[in-house]
């Protein structure tokens, strides 16, 4: 039996990987909204999510383990993004997977070390910073690797996107407080999980 806190453990990393595997979807298709088509993407939207749930489990469990909940969300979201959402007889659609892959493993890191560094300071300054520079460098090396040398205007859409990301990372602040007293408890040590 699972015990409540490999629960959270294993509910953070599927969540991670499901979000990492909509957004590689939702990047390919532009919001076609008040002319947005060459400015802004669907992934935009859901990608945001993935810093939520890795400062929840930093908070929760610390760097150590909120890494490792990174490195199952990675894996799990490269296999089904590989295996639902790529075209391989389109060069584009593998690049997205392979920027993906490389932007989301690079930022969340990044965004973990912030994150324990800043842990002890006012409650939103980990969050907020650790999410704002982990989605600038997510941002700039998936447009970079995914759409750099193609037709697509990778940088309007780059900074498009970003935009949306840091709107989404002060959104996020709401259910990061609300979820954090949920499921924080001040440990004594940091917490032991058999994963």
């Amino acid at each position: 039996m699972i015990d409540k806190g490999n629960r959270l453990f294993f509910i953070l990393a599927l969540s991670m990987a499901l979000i990492v595997a909509l957004s590689n979807y939702l990047v390919q298709l532009p919001v076609y909204y008040f002319n947005f088509e060459n400015l802004l993407t669907y992934g935009a939207f859901s990608y945001p999510v993935a810093f939520l749930i890795t400062d929840l489990a930093n908070r929760k469990y610390g760097k150590k383990i909120a890494k490792k909940i990174v490195y199952v969300g990675f894996a799990l979201g490269v296999f089904l993004t590989f295996y639902f959402s790529t075209n391989y007889s389109d060069l584009i659609s593998i690049r997205i997977a392979l920027g993906s892959g490389t932007a989301f493993l690079v930022a969340q890191l990044i965004d973990v070390n912030i994150f324990d560094k800043l842990r002890n300071k006012i409650w939103f300054a980990a969050p907020l910073i650790s999410s704002l520079a982990g989605s600038t460098i997510d941002t700039f090396l998936f447009f970079f690797i995914a759409f750099y040398s193609t037709d697509i205007n990778w940088v309007t859409l780059m900074f498009g996107d970003l935009f949306v990301k840091i709107l989404i990372a002060l959104i996020m602040l709401i259910p990061f407080r609300i979820l954090i007293s949920l499921i924080y408890e001040k440990p004594k040590v940091e917490k032991k999980i058999n994963v």
